[in-house]
């Protein structure tokens, strides 16, 4: 008797979980948007004796009403727009959401720009470089998804 229960157990347990797998995947690009986007340039400190900036941005994620997503994965991909010379990427695993959105998020590059000047003459450097960061989510195993691109703000953020 043990024996049938425990293979009936098993039995349910593998059918929901093949229901899952076949779920219909949400079309992230058509499901979520990205909102409440400001961008700029983050006063990283002095390094190396060195004043630094970092390319910061931050946004929420919304979604549609009638969409099941408890969280996703986000991918954010830094490249200089006048080259689309790759600067740096930063994975963020899980963000979840809090109802119909996400709580905002924060997310800053390592590489920046580094100077002796003030950090507002920075901005207004020769040498100074503008950047764009392309946002990416997957659900899940799906694939990579292009959500956004958002130009960095020629502006200094000290928070």
């Amino acid at each position: 008797m043990v024996a049938r229960t425990t293979l009936f157990a098993v039995g349910l347990l593998s059918a929901a979980l093949s229901c899952a797998a076949c779920s219909k995947p949400v079309d992230l690009k058509q499901a979520v948007q990205v909102t409440d986007v400001s961008s700029g340039w983050f006063d990283a400190g002095v390094q190396n004796g060195k004043n630094k900036l970092v390319p910061s941005v931050t946004f929420k994620l919304k979604k549609n009403a009638d969409v099941k997503l408890t969280s996703i994965s986000l991918n954010l991909t830094f490249i200089f727009i006048d080259t689309q010379e790759h600067s740096d990427d930063v994975y963020v695993q899980n963000v979840p959401f809090e109802g119909p959105e996400t709580a905002p998020i924060v997310v800053r590059n390592t590489v920046g720009f580094t100077g002796e000047q003030p950090r507002a003459e920075m901005l207004q450097h020769r040498l100074f470089r503008d950047m764009e960061v392309q946002i990416f989510a997957k659900q899940s195993s799906s694939q990579w998804v292009e959500l956004q691109r958002v130009k960095i703000a020629r502006q200094l953020l000290t928070e």
